[in-house]
Parts: C-alpha cells; sequence; structure tokens
C-alpha cells in the first residue's frame, strides 16, 4: 500500500498524519484499532493478528529491516 492511502486511512480515522514515516503511521492506525503496534517487527514471519489489514505487508518490512 502506498504512503498516500495510508495517510488517508489515518485522516479517516481521525488521526493526523502530519510527516510522520508510513512504518509510524501504520503503528499508530494499529493502536487506535486496538491491535498492537508491532508493523515490520515479524522477523520471523509468524504473527498470530489473522485479520491485520498490513500483516503480509509487515512481513516484507519485517524482512527488509533484518
Amino acid at each position: 500500500m502506498r504512503v498516500d492511502e495510508v495517510r488517508e486511512i489515518a485522516k479517516r480515522m481521525g488521526l493526523v498524519p502530519g510527516r510522520m514515516s508510513k512504518r509510524d503511521l501504520i503503528r499508530k492506525i494499529q493502536i487506535v484499532e486496538g491491535n498492537f503496534d508491532c508493523f515490520g517487527t515479524a522477523r520471523d514471519a509468524t504473527c498470530d493478528q489473522q485479520g491485520c489489514l498490513w500483516r503480509k505487508e509487515c512481513f516484507t518490512q519485517a524482512r527488509k529491516e533484518s
């Protein structure tokens, strides 16, 4: 998902995205959704958050950061 799409989701949720990075913005959205703010941390490709909107991209981001 592109950062502008993430910003739109954040705005619809009442967040003010400002100049946050995509990763930080997704983590803020996760908190508002009542989830763990864990985007990009699934380094071993294991995650129990099956319904997370960011799940697939999270695994990709985690591989990039490891």
